[in-house]
C-alpha cells in the first residue's frame, strides 16, 4: 500500500452519470472533488435512455444542451409509446408525446425530454467534469473499505492498472457505485419496500430503418403484448437503427446463454427486417428506497439510494435529482455558509421523493405485469378483435400515468423541509401526469420565456437568487443585507412583467441554488436573518 494519503474535501464513489453530475456541480463552484470509477470507460451495453424535462433543465444549466440533443434521437423523431401483439400484427392501444424530443419548449420549461441513453450520456458528462481544475477523475481504481470519524471518511482504493493500493481521506463521501454499492452494505443500511424482485434480459440490437418493415409507425417505447402477457419490449435508443430489446421472466434470466434472441426478435419484428444482435445482459428491478440517504459524513445518492423497475423512465432521473441536490449543500458546507443542518436535509428532502417515484415506477409495472391476455388476442378473428379491445380498456387507465409524467418531474416538492419556510398557504395538488405551476416554498419555481432565448430559470443556479417583482428596493436590501451578514450568495433581480408577477404570486420570492423556491412573501420577512438561517440550515 502507498504510504502517501490523497486528501480531498469530497470523494464521489462511482464515475456514472450520477457521480459525474455531482462532480459538475460541485466544479462549477470550485470545489475540490476526486471521484472515483472501477471501470475504465462507459458502459457498452444500453441502460437508462429517458432524460425527462426537469433532467434537461439541469443539463441547460450545465451548458450541456447542445450536446445531449446533437446525441439524442432526432428532433423528428416521435416518442410514441404503442402497444401491440408484433410490430407485423395488431396495435393495441398508443399514447403519443408530442412535448417530447426535439428543440420544442413548451409553456411549463424551456426544455423538452430527450431520448439519449447512458452509453452516450455519460461521455458528454464525463468531458464536461475534466474542465473544471478542481475536479479529479481516475478510472480504474476500485473502492475496497472505509472508516469514518467525526472529522474524516478514511478509504482504501486500488489503482486496477498497478495494483497499488491507496488511502484517500475526504470531509465527505457520496456514494455513487450503484445498484450493487459495496458501501451502502458496509455502513448496514438496508433497502426498503416493493414486492420483490423482477428479472430481466436486454439484447442491444442494431435494426436500421425497422419501420419501413412494419405499419406501425415510429415509437420510441413499443410494449407486446400476446397471450402469455406482456412479457416483451422494443425500446428506440438512438432514433435511427439501436434498440434495446427487452424479456421479462427468470427463465431467461437464468439460463442467458441459451436464448434464442434472433428467433425472438423476428416474433416481434417479422422476418424481413433486417438486424444484428450486438450485445445481451441480464439484470433484476427492485422497487426500494434506502432506509437512510445518510451515515454521518457518507451520503448516498443514484441507484445506491434507490432502485426501481424502468417503468416511467424515472431511475437515472431521480438520481439526477439527488445530484444537484446534495451538489449545492456540500459545496455551500464547504464554502463555509452552510449551517450545520444543511446537509441533514439531503435525506428530508430526497427521500420523499424517491420514495413517491418508487412507488409510481411499482404501481405501473404491477398493471403491466397483471394483464393476462387470451390466446386469440393475437388472432385475425372477431374474437381476436373483441380481446385486443378489452385489453385496451384494461390498460387505458394507467396509461397516461405510465408515459405522460410531467407531474412527477416538475411538480415534486420540498414542502415541509426544515430549510424551506414556513407558510400557512394550501400546496399545490399532487399530480403524476399534470404540471400545475406554483411557487409554493419547495417547489421548483416556474418556468416563463423572459426573451427568446432566457427563461426565468436561467437566473437560478450559482446561489440564492431574490426575484422582486415591485419597486420597493429597501425591503429587497433588507433580505441582501441578511444573505450578506451570513456570507451566503444572493443574486438580486427585479422583472417589472405582469405575466410572470402573476405565475410567480408574490412579489418576492426567493429560489434556492438548485432552482427551488425557499421563502416567498409581499414585504420583507420580519426577522431577515432569521429566515437567512433557516435556509442555510443554522436555524
Amino acid at each position: 500500500m502507498k504510504n502517501s494519503v490523497i486528501q480531498t474535501p469530497v470523494l464521489i464513489a462511482g464515475g456514472g452519470s450520477v457521480g459525474l453530475a455531482i462532480a459538475i456541480e460541485l466544479g462549477s463552484r470550485n470545489i475540490p472533488c476526486l471521484v472515483l470509477e472501477q471501470s475504465d470507460r462507459p458502459a457498452e451495453h444500453p441502460r437508462a435512455t429517458a432524460l425527462n424535462a426537469r433532467s434537461m433543465e439541469f443539463i441547460r444549466r450545465w451548458g450541456l444542451v447542445d450536446a445531449i440533443r446533437a446525441a439524442s434521437a432526432p428532433p423528428d423523431f416521435p416518442h410514441t409509446a404503442l402497444y401491440c401483439t408484433a410490430l407485423n400484427g395488431f396495435e393495441v392501444a398508443r399514447v403519443e408525446r408530442p412535448d417530447h424530443g426535439g428543440s420544442r419548449a413548451s409553456s411549463i420549461s424551456p426544455e423538452s425530454a430527450q431520448r439519449c441513453n447512458q452509453i452516450w450520456t455519460d461521455p458528454i458528462l464525463c468531458a464536461a467534469a475534466r474542465k473544471f481544475d478542481c475536479v479529479d477523475l481516475r478510472f480504474r481504481w476500485r473502492f475496497e473499505a472505509l472508516e469514518q470519524t467525526d472529522d474524516v471518511v478514511r478509504v482504501t482504493a486500488t489503482d486496477l492498472a498497478d495494483g497499488e493500493r491507496y488511502v484517500i481521506e475526504a470531509q465527505y463521501l457520496v456514494d455513487c457505485t450503484g445498484a450493487h454499492t459495496p458501501i451502502r452494505r458496509a455502513l448496514g443500511v438496508a433497502l426498503g419496500g416493493g414486492e420483490g424482485m423482477t428479472y430481466h434480459v436486454s439484447a442491444y440490437v442494431r435494426a436500421p430503418n425497422l419501420w419501413d418493415h412494419h405499419d406501425k409507425g415510429k415509437a420510441a417505447l413499443i410494449n407486446f403484448v400476446g397471450p402469455g402477457g406482456i412479457w416483451r419490449n422494443l425500446v428506440s435508443l438512438d432514433g435511427r437503427e439501436l434498440y434495446r430489446f427487452g424479456l421479462r421472466g427468470k427463465e431467461f434470466y437464468d439460463n442467458t446463454e441459451a436464448i434464442d434472441v434472433p428467433k425472438l426478435f423476428r416474433e416481434i419484428a417479422g422476418d424481413k427486417a433486417p438486424f444484428e444482435v450486438i450485445s445481451v445482459g441480464r439484470w433484476t428491478a427492485r422497487n426500494v428506497v434506502a432506509d437512510t440517504y445518510q451515515v454521518g459524513r457518507v451520503f448516498f445518492a443514484g441507484d445506491a439510494a434507490h432502485l426501481n423497475h424502468p417503468a416511467s423512465g424515472l431511475g437515472l432521473n431521480t438520481g439526477l435529482g439527488d445530484a444537484t441536490n446534495i451538489g449545492w449543500k456540500l459545496a455551500a458546507t464547504l464554502s463555509g455558509w452552510g449551517g450545520a443542518g444543511l446537509l441533514a436535509s439531503y435525506d428530508a428532502e430526497r427521500r420523499p421523493i424517491a420514495a413517491r417515484n418508487v412507488a409510481h415506477a411499482e404501481r405501473m409495472n404491477k398493471n403491466d405485469r397483471g394483464q393476462k391476455p387470451p390466446a386469440e388476442i393475437v388472432d385475425d378473428s372477431p374474437a381476436g378483435a373483441q380481446a385486443r379491445t378489452q385489453m385496451a380498456e384494461r390498460i387505458a387507465a394507467g396509461l397516461k400515468q405510465k408515459f405522460v409524467t410531467n407531474g412527477l418531474a416538475l411538480g415534486y416538492s420540498y414542502a415541509g423541509s426544515p430549510i424551506c419556510a414556513v407558510t400557512e398557504d394550501p400546496a399545490p395538488p399532487d399530480s403524476v401526469s399534470e404540471y400545475i405551476p406554483s411557487t409554493y416554498p419547495g417547489v421548483r419555481a416556474p418556468h416563463v420565456w423572459l426573451s427568446q432565448e432566457t427563461s426565468t430559470l436561467d437566473f437560478f443556479g450559482d446561489g440564492f437568487t431574490l426575484l422582486a417583482f415591485t419597486s420597493d428596493k429597501d425591503a429587497a436590501a433588507q433580505i441582501k443585507a441578511a444573505f450578506d451578514a451570513r456570507k451566503a450568495p444572493l443574486r438580486v433581480e427585479t422583472l417589472s412583467e405582469p405575466a410572470v408577477r402573476a405565475l410567480y404570486e408574490r412579489d418576492f420570492v426567493l429560489v434556492r441554488p438548485d432552482g427551488h423556491v425557499a421563502w416567498r412573501g409581499d414585504e420583507a420577512p420580519a426577522d431577515p436573518l432569521a429566515l437567512v438561517d433557516r435556509l442555510r440550515g443554522a436555524a
